[in-house]
Order: structure tokens, then C-alpha cells, then sequence
């Protein structure tokens, strides 16, 4: 509808963007980091209209992509971010960010035995599969698995999976690194657990901590403590680099591809922010 496209226009050009709002903190990042925006395009999907009291309220899927460049480097980076709002007097109103999964349904799961599990103390980790289908699924949901509510750690988890990272653990969901049937561990699908997972580990799967996040490669994991609070909130998977060497991520919840690595210009961030830097594979 045009109106919410001149929403948006407003707040992309707008040079007194809110205080703290998305759009800020990301112009901010760019500033920090010498880069320019000097492209951006977007859409916006209706998934839900809803009635409450005489009053309609609308929910979409933006989609937006940013052409970056410093110098003569150039990179895309996309995001796909659910909202929400409702129109006072012809104007768009209570416009507020979703749960990305509000609009998506439980998907069929494939049959993944116990016996997929390998018990390798060594594996050799196809980094270059692992970032095809990071790829692939950034903003989809792979109908083998099921879709979370809060799906990032989900997802890296199936990017390592399909590098070859083996699994094992299954049944126990305390146990390992799993997917089976209808069944998974927690360390496949709740962030704090595959980071502890990913340090712990002894044979198979299994991360060796970086200090520099300019060290990483495509195919490693960056999992993030948003609050510094000592609880691990959120995962991506490393998919390329910028001209500097610093990692651009992937990632579910929300759906992002080729985002700056440090994740300053989420809502979640804070200055108290912790990571940890996994190299995945020998």
C-alpha cells in the first residue's frame, strides 16, 4: 500500500531519525565502520489482517537490502523484519517489530534416525557446504526441520549439519548435538546451550574459541550475550568478510543475510555485549 511506502521513505531519508531506532543505529554502524549506504530497496509482504475492536491491524514482512561501499568495495547486506501496525485517520499508527514466526505454521520434519549419529573424534568440515546452505535458507525454512519461535540457533545448526558436523547424543535431549524425527537436543535449538556445547566439546562437532573476530572464516559460529548478563541470547554463522577482514553473518530471528558481524544495530544490543568466536573443524 503507498502509504506504507512513504512510511518507510520518510524514515530511510529522514536526517532526525528517532533516538536508538533500528534505522539510527544502523547509520551509526556504517558510520563507524567508514562505510556509505547508497542504495536501498525494500518490499513489504501482508501475511495477517486482523479486527480488533472495529480496528484493523496489518502485519508484514519487510524486506530490505542495502548496497554498502567504502572506496570501491561493495557488499549487499538484506534483512527481513516482521511488523506490525494499524491506520488513525489515515495515517499509519502503533507501528511496532514481531516475532519473525508469527506468520509461519509447523512444517513436516524428516526422519532423521539415531543411527545418522557418528562418533568421530575427527571430521572434516565442508565449510564451503555449510555457507551454500546458509545461503540457501537465510530467509526460508527448510521443510526437514521443524521452525522455532526463536529459530537462530536452529538454523546455524542445520549450516553445520550440512558441513558434515556429526551428531550424536540422541535420545537424551541433555545430551550431545542432535536431530532426529520429531526430537532434538537442546544444544541443536537454544542458543546459551550450543555455545556451552561448542566449548565443551571433546569429539565430533566441536569449537576452538578465537580471541579476534577478524580470524574467523566462513562455516564458524559467533554467539552473542546481548545483556553481558552471562546468558548466550543469540548465534550466526560466519558467510563472508569485508574489506576490512571483519565477518559478515547469516542468520534467523531475525532473518539476515551478509549483516556486520557485531550486530550494533539491533534492537537486542547493548554496550554490556559479550561474544565468543568458534572455529568449527580442525
Amino acid at each position: 500500500m503507498n502509504i506504507l511506502k512513504q512510511y518507510w521513505l520518510d524514515q530511510f531519508h529522514s536526517e532526525q531519525t528517532e533516538e536508538g531506532s533500528i534505522w539510527e543505529r544502523k547509520k551509526q554502524l556504517c558510520k563507524k565502520r567508514g562505510y556509505e549506504i547508497i542504495r536501498i530497496r525494500g518490499s513489504g509482504e501482508v501475511f495477517q489482517t486482523l479486527r480488533v475492536d472495529n480496528q484493523l491491524y496489518y502485519s508484514y514482512i519487510l524486506h530490505v537490502s542495502f548496497l554498502m561501499k567504502r572506496d570501491q568495495h561493495f557488499y549487499i547486506e538484506e534483512q527481513a523484519v516482521p511488523y506490525q501496525f494499524h491506520l488513525a485517520e489515515g495515517m499509519i499508527a502503533g507501528h511496532t517489530a514481531l516475532s519473525l514466526l508469527t506468520r509461519q505454521k509447523a512444517v513436516p520434519t524428516l526422519s532423521l534416525q539415531a543411527g545418522d549419529e557418528r562418533g568421530n573424534d575427527r571430521f572434516i568440515y565442508d565449510r564451503r557446504a555449510a555457507v551454500q546452505y546458509a545461503e540457501r535458507w537465510w530467509n526460508d525454512y527448510n521443510p526437514d526441520y521443524r521452525a522455532f519461535p526463536v529459530d537462530c540457533t536452529n538454523y546455524v545448526s542445520q549450516c553445520l549439519k550440512a558441513g558434515g558436523a556429526p551428531m550424536r547424543g540422541a535420545p537424551d535431549r541433555d545430551k550431545g548435538w542432535w536431530y532426529s524425527n520429531d526430537n532434538w537436543s537442546y544444544s541443536w535449538s537454544v542458543a546459551h546451550s550450543l555455545r556451552w556445547y561448542l566449548s565443551g566439546s571433546t569429539t565430533g562437532l566441536k569449537g576452538k574459541e578465537i580471541e579476534d573476530p577478524q580470524d574467523l572464516e566462513p562455516g564458524d559460529v559467533i554467539c552473542y550475550d546481548f545483556s553481558g548478563d552471562g546468558r548466550f541470547d543469540h548465534n550466526t554463522i560466519v558467510v563472508a568478510k569485508d574489506v576490512d577482514g571483519y565477518p559478515l553473518v547469516n542468520a534467523h530471528t531475525d532473518n539476515s543475510r551478509h549483516r556486520y558481524w557485531s550486530y550494533e544495530d539491533s534492537l537486542a544490543w547493548t554496550p554490556n555485549c559479550k561474544y565468543k568466536f568458534f572455529r568449527i573443524g580442525e
